[in-house]
C-alpha cells in the first residue's frame, strides 16, 4: 500500500523512518552551517530566533516540504479543548502575469493569528475578541501528513492570546519544563555538576485503545457521539478467562498495526511496542521516551494516526476511558523521569555515593511533591470517563499514592532513622557519610494497582485518562517537582556545613519522614487501602468534578504562579473551562441515552410485547386450554421492564432540564455527575435489563458480543 511519496512495503525502515519529519538530520543538511548551529542555540533556549534565521530556515522547510509534494502548511496548535486544531493556507502567491510562486516567510513560520473567538478560554477574553496567535515552537519538529486531499506541512505551535495570556496546553508545559530545568541545574551546581548546562523530562507514554467494526459501530448513536456505549448488556464470555492480554493478535489488527507503525515511523514517532490488552478488542501501543514536550505532541500525532488508519482498515478506534461497562477500561501510562544533556537520568542510582546522593535527593524530592500536591496531580487525569475506570480493578484508585517496593522502601526508612540497611551483594550503606555503596539498577518490582510506582529510573504516573492529552499531566508534575527542588536548593545553598554530603542526608530524612504517608507498595485495590489512606490523612478525591474544584486551592494558585507556569487568571480560566466541558459532556450523554431509550429500545420492546399478546391471543384462540404460562411471564415482564425504563426517562429528562438551568458553573457540574449521572445509571440498568429478555434479531442495536468479539 502506497501512501505519498513512499511505498511502505517496498521502502528500507532505515530510509522511511522520520522521512515525513523536518529533523534535525534534515536541517543539518539543508540549513548553512552557521544557520543550524544559531537555531540549535534558540531550540536550547540559548538565544533569541531571529527574523534573519527564520527566514533561512523557512526557505529550507518550504522547499523540503514542497518536494515532498506538500501545497499547504498549517500551524498546528492545542486548544484548551483537549484535541489539536489546525488552519491550512497555500504556498502559491499570484503573480503579476497570472501566474503563481510558491512562498513561505520567515514571519509565517514564526507566526500565525487565527481567529480565536471559538475556542474555551474560561473568561480570559470576550467573544468578540476573535485575535489569537500561533507562536512556533522551535523543541518540536515540523513534519508532514498525507491523506486524500494531498500533503501538508504542519508547524507545532503554542497558542496564546492577544495579552500573552495561554490559550493551550502547550504554553504552560514548556513554562513547567523551564522551571524545574532551572531548579535541577541549582541542584547540580550545588552538587559540584559544571557540565550538565540542561536539563528536561523525558516521557515515555503507552496508548491504550479498542477497535471495532465499523459497520457495528455506525449503528451505535452512543458511540459515533459519546465514544462509549450508554447501554449494553454483558456477553456471556468478557475477559474473565484472561484470554485476550498478551495474546496471538488477529490477522486483521496485525495488518492495520503494520500500517500504523509505518505511518507513526514516518513522522519520526518511534512506535516500539504493541500487544493484546486485558479486555476483547483492547490493544496498547507504546512509544520511546522524547522530552516532555515531544513526547506530547506525538501522542497527540498517535491518537490522530490511531483514528485514520483504523478507517482505512473498516474499523474505529475508541478511546475513551471506559468504552465498554463490564470489561476493563483505557488509560495512558505516562512513564517520567529527569535527565540531562549530557546523559545524566537523575533517577537512576549510580555506582558511586556521589551518584547515590543525587538519586537521593531527587527522588525525595519527587515523594514530597506528590504529596504535597495530589489534588493537583489528580485534577490531570480528571475527565468524564475516568469516573468510570478509576478505583476499578483495572486502574488505580482516585487516592494518589507511591510504590518504591521494598528494597528501595527500606533504604529510605534507614535514611529516616539514621541507620544502617544491606544493599546489593550484602554492602552496608551508612547514612551521612560517603561510604554509599552500589544500588541495584533494578531495585523494585512493577505495582499495577498503584497510581504513581516508581519502576527503576523513572516514576510510572497510571491514573491519564486514554483520551487526554498528556500535557497537563507532565505541566503539573514539573511544577510540583520544581517547587520542592527549589526549597532543596535554598536549604543547601544557604547551609553552613561544608560538606555538602550531611545536609542531604539531613534533607533527605527530613522530607521522607514528614511526606512517607504517600508512600504504598500493597494493593491499591483493596477496601483496605481505602481505609488505612483515610488514616494517613490522604485524599480520595472521588470525582471528575470535585478534582477540578481543587485545582484553585491556594496551593495549587501559589506554586503554578510562582514558578511563571500559570497566572491565577489563567488557573481560573481554566476551572472554568474544564468544568463547563464536563456538564457539556455529561448533557450531551443524557440527551443520547433519552433518545436511544424512547426511539429505539421502548418501540422494539413494545413490538415484541405487541407480537408475544398476539401469539398468546392466537393460541388461545386455537385451544383455550394449552399451556401459556411461561408466554404469559415472559409478557409481563417485559410490560414491567417497558415502564420501568420510561419511567427512568422520564426522571432523566426531569433532572437534565434541572441541571440545564443553573448557571453557576461549579453548581452545574456538581448537578450533573450527582443527579443526572445517577439518574443515568438508573436508565441503563433498565435497558440492559431489556436487551437480556428480548431476542437478539428484536434488539435494534449491535451487542457485545458483536462489538467485542468480531473482528
Amino acid at each position: 500500500m502506497a501512501n505519498g511519496n513512499i511505498d511502505f512495503t517496498k521502502t528500507p525502515l532505515t530510509e522511511l523512518y522520520g522521512s515525513n519529519q523536518f529533523s534535525e538530520s534534515v536541517m543539518r543538511q539543508r540549513l548553512p552551517k552557521s544557520v543550524f548551529k544559531e537555531l540549535q542555540a534558540v531550540m536550547k533556549g540559548e538565544q533569541t530566533l531571529t527574523l534573519e534565521i527564520a527566514e533561512v530556515v523557512a526557505s529550507a522547510m518550504r522547499d523540503w516540504a514542497i518536494e515532498k509534494g506538500a501545497t499547504h502548511y498549517t500551524h498546528w496548535f492545542q486548544p484548551m479543548t483537549g484535541l489539536t486544531a489546525e488552519k491550512h493556507d497555500s504556498f502559491i502567491s499570484p503573480t503579476s502575469d497570472g501566474k503563481v510562486i510558491m512562498e513561505f516567510s520567515g514571519k509565517e513560520l514564526i507566526m500565525g493569528e487565527p481567529d480565536a473567538s471559538s475556542f474555551p478560554s474560561g473568561g480570559l477574553r470576550a467573544t468578540f475578541e476573535a485575535r489569537g496567535y500561533t507562536a512556533w515552537d522551535t523543541t518540536s519538529p515540523a513534519f508532514l501528513k498525507e491523506d486524500r486531499t494531498g500533503v501538508t506541512l504542519y508547524i507545532p505551535t503554542a497558542f496564546i492570546s492577544f495579552r500573552g495570556e495561554a490559550l493551550d496546553k502547550k504554553v504552560p508545559l514548556l513554562r513547567s519544563m523551564e522551571a524545574i530545568e532551572k531548579q535541577s541545574l541549582r541542584i547540580l551546581k550545588i552538587l559540584g555538576n559544571d557540565s550538565s548546562k540542561h536539563v528536561f523530562t523525558t516521557v515515555g507514554p503507552e496508548q491504550e485503545y479498542f477497535l471495532v467494526d465499523k459497520s457495528l459501530y455506525d449503528k451505535r448513536p452512543d458511540l459515533i457521539l459519546a465514544g462509549r456505549t450508554l447501554f449494553g448488556a454483558m456477553p456471556a464470555k468478557g475477559q474473565e478467562l484472561d484470554d485476550h492480554y498478551f495474546g496471538s493478535i488477529k490477522e486483521r489488527v496485525s495488518d492495520f498495526m503494520r500500517e500504523l507503525n509505518y505511518e507513526l515511523w514516518k513522522l519520526g514517532i518511534s512506535a516500539k511496542t504493541q500487544h493484546n490488552e486485558v479486555a476483547p478488542n483492547q490493544f496498547e501501543l507504546a512509544t520511546i521516551f522524547a522530552s516532555a514536550n515531544v513526547a506530547t505532541d506525538n501522542n497527540q500525532l498517535v491518537m490522530d494516526t490511531l483514528r485514520k488508519v483504523a478507517l482505512r482498515h473498516g474499523l474505529v478506534v475508541l478511546l475513551h476511558e471506559k468504552p465498554f461497562a463490564g470489561v476493563n477500561g483505557s488509560g495512558k501510562h505516562n512513564n517520567w523521569s529527569i535527565a540531562t544533556d549530557d546523559g545524566i537520568n537523575l533517577l537512576e542510582p549510580g555506582d558511586s555515593p556521589h551518584e547515590n546522593a543525587q538519586f537521593l535527593l531527587f527522588l525525595a524530592a519527587v515523594i514530597e511533591a506528590v504529596d504535597r500536591y495530589a489534588p493537583l496531580l489528580r485534577v490531570s487525569a480528571a475527565n468524564t470517563g475516568n469516573d468510570h475506570r478509576l478505583g476499578a480493578n483495572e486502574a488505580p484508585p482516585a487516592i494518589i499514592s507511591i510504590f518504591l517496593g521494598d528494597q528501595l522502601s527500606d533504604i529510605l526508612e534507614a535514611v529516616s532513622g539514621g541507620g544502617t540497611v544491606k544493599a546489593r551483594e550484602g554492602e552496608m550503606m551508612i547514612i551521612g557519610q560517603t561510604s554509599l555503596p552500589k544500588f541495584p539498577k533494578h531495585m523494585t518490582d512493577r505495582n499495577r494497582t498503584s497510581p504513581f510506582a516508581f519502576t527503576g529510573n523513572k516514576f510510572e504516573f497510571r491514573m491519564a485518562a486514554s483520551s487526554a492529552s498528556i500535557a497537563e499531566i507532565n505541566t503539573f508534575l514539573n511544577a510540583a517537582v520544581a517547587d520542592v527542588l527549589a526549597g532543596f536548593a535554598e536549604r543547601l545553598e544557604t547551609a553552613k556545613d561544608t560538606d555538602k554530603t550531611k545536609t542531604i542526608a539531613e534533607l533527605v530524612k527530613e522530607s521522607y519522614n514528614n511526606h512517607k504517608r504517600v508512600v504504598f507498595n500493597g494493593n491499591g485495590y483493596s477496601d483496605d487501602w481505602v481505609a488505612e489512606a483515610e488514616k494517613r490523612g490522604l485524599p480520595n478525591i472521588a470525582t471528575t468534578v470535585e478534582a477540578i474544584e481543587r485545582l484553585t486551592d491556594d496551593s495549587n494558585i501559589g506554586v503554578l504562579s510562582r514558578h511563571g507556569i500559570l497566572s491565577k487568571e489563567e488557573i481560573l480560566s481554566r476551572h472554568e473551562i474544564y468544568l463547563e466541558s464536563y456538564s457539556k459532556k455529561i448533557n450531551i450523554e443524557a440527551e443520547i441515552m433519552l433518545r436511544m431509550a424512547r426511539q429505539s429500545i421502548y418501540p422494539a420492546v413494545n413490538r415484541y410485547i405487541a407480537e408475544t399478546a398476539e401469539l398468546i391471543g392466537r393460541v388461545g384462540s386455537i385451544d383455550s386450554q394449552l399451556p401459556m404460562k411461561r408466554q404469559r411471564e415472559i409478557l409481563a415482564y417485559l410490560v414491567e421492564k417497558a415502564e420501568e425504563l420510561a419511567a427512568a426517562a422520564d426522571v432523566l429528562e426531569v433532572k437534565v432540564k434541572s441541571a440545564q438551568s443553573i448557571a453557576d458553573p461549579s453548581k452545574q457540574a456538581r448537578s450533573y455527575r450527582f443527579d443526572v449521572f445517577v439518574a443515568m445509571s438508573t436508565l441503563r440498568a433498565a435497558g440492559d435489563a431489556l436487551e437480556e429478555a428480548l431476542p437478539r434479531d428484536a434488539w435494534p442495536f449491535p451487542n457485545y458480543e458483536e462489538l467485542l468479539f468480531m473482528l
